[in-house]
């Protein structure tokens, strides 16, 4: 299990980093977002449809009532917001794997909720307050797909970092 922690000082910079996201994601990819309630998971999911090529992300938001949109982009992506959900038996009837298995990009928030139902393999997001604007985004990859992406993060934010003490 590799991972990498992104710290954020604004909720641009959240969704700045939820666009570098998913410009590397592929369809099939599965992403599982926990945190408390305001923690920066929505944002962080408009980042990352951008990222994926979906036209209005400011139009993203938490999917109170239907538990799952859908967005047509360069890659469709799915966002499934489990808030409302009280028992995991709950999520079954949902059919999840299909989406999981899908041709699209599935973001899930309150993945926490669903443990047993969650794919092996995923990028698995925790997010946490760290003061009043600042979060802590700790990216962890499980299954191969997910420690090479987990890779090309570190080496593009070292490379970032370089590029920034240089100037």
């Amino acid at each position: 299990m590799e991972k990498v922690v992104v710290n954020t000082k604004s909720s641009i910079e959240t969704i700045r980093t939820g666009k570098g996201i998913g410009s590397r994601l592929l369809p099939g990819d599965v992403v599982a977002l926990v945190g408390e309630l305001g923690a920066g998971k929505t944002q962080f999911i408009k980042g990352m449809a951008t990222g994926v090529g979906v036209g209005k992300p400011t139009y993203i938001s938490s999917p109170s009532f239907t538990l799952i949109n859908e967005y047509p982009g360069r890659i469709p992506f799915y966002h499934i917001d489990l808030f409302r959900l009280e028992w995991e038996k709950e999520a079954e009837e949902l059919g999840l794997e299909d989406y999981f298995q899908g041709e699209g990009i599935t973001a899930i928030e309150w993945a926490d909720k669903i443990p047993a139902l969650l794919p092996k393999e995923m990028l698995l997001i925790h997010i946490a307050y760290t003061g009043k604007n600042t979060r802590s985004i700790e990216l962890i990859g499980k299954g191969k797909r997910y420690l090479n992406l987990i890779d090309q993060i570190r080496s593009s934010d070292l490379e970032a970092r370089r590029q920034k003490e240089q100037n």
